[in-house]
């Protein structure tokens, strides 16, 4: 049996290593670390952000918390009124008399249909104030994972994004739906019913009341292990929806390579943990909720002898003590709901801990407190002043570059792959800020232009052409908002693609599927050619995209980027000389530096150093 056909289960952190990909190794020495340590992460930030979701709705709250008020003192009224029907109402029907028996009645039932109501009226209120905090949280998280830079996406993956936006959430979602309900009423009672237990009879309040110690200790031992526990199965989910994400978004890759077994074992052991995870938080939910029953019964049971005794010598009236047992017994029924709140609000804790950790991520690339605004028109004249830059501190990928590029110029970057074109890329879409140094647009520090200035001026297509479910139509149309079909259809025919759309089943409208699925690799590129077009930027970069169309569609896409270029500032990124040859310019890279700079046919008419040897190769490949 090989390797790929088990999966061993190692007891510590490293068994991770080789087997998930970066992201989810993190995630599970992250769960690793919480289960050695139960060092509890992030409070302050999540009781923030608890606070900062909870402030709009504070007088809705208060709403809320004075119906609770006016339910539990409906609800205390219950046992009193019972009490007095034993002690009086009963003695006085026995001779005849039944107006206290009928008074009393009709206050037992306006006691109950306003606890009633009044629980009814609630739930709905606390289900909007719930609702909406959640309601307001998912949309913090979105916005803020849409806000931060690519660096964050790049080493935090989908799967854990999704995690924080969905399963995080929905056990926020579970504590406010049902744990706080439970709560609110558990705490009013309690405070109400030891209140009303001493005004009863002081020796049964201080037995029922000294059993609280027991509870005490008992709550100190959960809590303890509680947060390792559920910090634990927040973290073995987290990295589960990981392996999920990625296996299907891998789908082909894995299928093509044979990985089912190996994903098998790997997803084996994953579930493993979530599983065992939950057990260990079940074993503490078995010992800490029936415990605290446990004790409310004896405690019951000993009120109900020792008064049991005093009422047969007669130190002691047996309304009081049916009184007494009725609200020991709703004293130690909302025991439990605040056991069950406090099991919810550990796992809710270690979720919103999380999805605090993530909003407090700040963009690596953050807009300017006071933005420079772009001259109109924008020229699209573009400055790296001595430029550095790499993804790591031991690892430069750009070594003071220095370059200038004037409004209106198509520039090639050629180079071998690491040489630095694509870092250059991303600085002038400012994805990255450069280590040390200046990038500018039309003599402006891109750190100083406001994002939607810049946005609106670059543009880069890459190799994949991303597109989105929907129509032909809306993904040309995501270019520029509020586009009309007029100017998509120019846009189309512009970069060429105006023909095949047409033949698609309902052409411009025909649905694309799940990332282009239902297009070639070469129609999706054409679509994002479209669509970058459409947008109308200053500064168009194309990062190897005209990589995956073949030669008949990429000689249509040169001649109309000859056309599409001519008034805008252009960088084309590529390995195919043919693309190259449409440029003004071209800059050859080596190890993050510019080792040749001219005009195509400068370069190669030299005879000497890399282009010129570039398109050698590439000419002879033709024969």
């Amino acid at each position: 049996m090989t390797d790929a056909d088990t999966v061993e289960r190692p007891s510590d952190p490293s068994h991770w290593q080789g087997r998930l990909t970066p992201d989810a190794q993190q995630a599970a020495r992250e769960q690793e670390d919480l289960v050695l340590t139960g060092r509890p992460r992030l409070r302050a930030d999540a009781r923030r952000l608890l606070a900062d979701l909870v402030r709009p709705h504070r007088r809705a709250i208060v709403g809320v918390l004075l119906i609770v008020l006016v339910q539990v003192v409906a609800t205390m009224a219950e046992p009193w009124l019972i009490g007095i029907v034993i002690d009086t109402s009963l003695p006085h029907a026995q001779r005849g008399d039944y107006t206290s028996l009928t008074v009393v009645a009709i206050a037992l039932a306006v006691s109950a249909i306003m606890s009633g109501g009044l629980r009814s009226v609630f739930v709905i209120r606390s289900g909007r104030i719930g609702q909406a905090v959640l309601f307001d949280l998912r949309r913090r998280g979105f916005d803020h994972m849409q806000a931060l830079s690519v660096s964050f996406h790049e080493r935090f993956t989908s799967g854990r994004v999704i995690s924080r936006l969905t399963s995080d959430v929905d056990t926020l979602t579970e504590l406010l739906d049902s744990g706080l309900d439970g709560l609110l009423t558990a705490m009013f009672n309690i405070a109400a019913i030891s209140v009303l237990l001493f005004f009863l009879d002081v020796p049964l309040a201080l037995i029922a009341l000294g059993s609280l110690l027991p509870v005490w200790l008992l709550y100190r031992w959960f809590s303890g292990r509680a947060q390792v526990v559920f910090r634990r199965t927040r973290e073995s989910v987290a990295t589960l929806i990981v392996n999920i994400v990625e296996t299907f978004n891998g789908i082909r890759a894995v299928q093509a390579f044979r990985r089912e077994k190996r994903n098998d074992g790997i997803f084996a052991v994953l579930n493993e943990d979530y599983r065992d995870a939950n057990k260990a938080a079940f074993k503490l939910h078995a010992v800490f909720i029936p415990g605290t029953a446990l004790i409310g019964n004896v405690a019951q049971v000993v009120v109900l002898l020792v008064g049991g005794y005093r009422v047969a010598a007669g130190g002691l009236d047996l309304g009081v003590l049916t009184a007494f047992l009725l609200y020991l017994w709703k004293f130690y029924d909302p025991m439990e709901d605040v056991a069950v709140f406090y099991n919810s609000l550990q796992s809710a804790t270690a979720a919103l801990e999380k999805i605090s950790a993530v909003l407090s991520e700040k963009p690596a690339v953050p807009e300017p407190s006071s933005p420079t605004p772009l001259p109109h028109p924008v020229r699209g004249a573009l400055a790296f002043e001595s430029v550095e830059f790499g993804y790591s501190a031991d690892r430069p990928v750009l070594h003071s570059l220095t370059l200038d590029v004037p409004g209106g110029q198509t520039v090639a970057l050629v180079g071998a792959t690491g040489a630095g074109k694509t870092t250059i890329a991303k600085l002038i879409s400012r994805f990255y800020d450069p280590t040390s140094g200046t990038v500018r647009l039309d003599g402006i520090d891109l750190r100083e232009l406001a994002e939607a200035d810049l946005r609106g001026a670059t543009v880069m297509i890459t190799q994949d052409g991303f597109l989105f479910s929907g129509s032909v139509a809306d993904n040309i149309g995501f270019g520029k908002v509020g586009s009309s079909r007029a100017e998509i259809v120019a846009a189309a025919e512009a970069v060429g693609a105006h023909g095949f759309i047409s033949a698609l089943p309902d052409g411009y409208d025909t649905d694309v599927r799940k990332r282009g699925g239902r297009l070639s690799a070469g129609q999706r590129q054409l679509v994002a050619f479209a669509r970058a077009f459409l947008a109308d930027p200053a500064v168009l970069i194309l990062d190897e995209a005209t990589s995956s169309l073949d030669v008949p569609t990429e000689r249509a896409v040169q001649r109309a980027l000859r056309t599409v270029l001519a008034s805008r500032t252009a960088l084309i990124i590529a390995h195919r000389l043919s693309t190259v040859e449409i440029a003004d310019r071209v800059l050859v890279l080596s190890d993050g530096r510019v080792v040749e700079d001219g005009t195509p046919a400068d370069l190669i008419a030299s005879g000497a150093g890399e282009f010129a040897a570039l398109h050698e190769s590439w000419r002879d490949s033709l024969v």
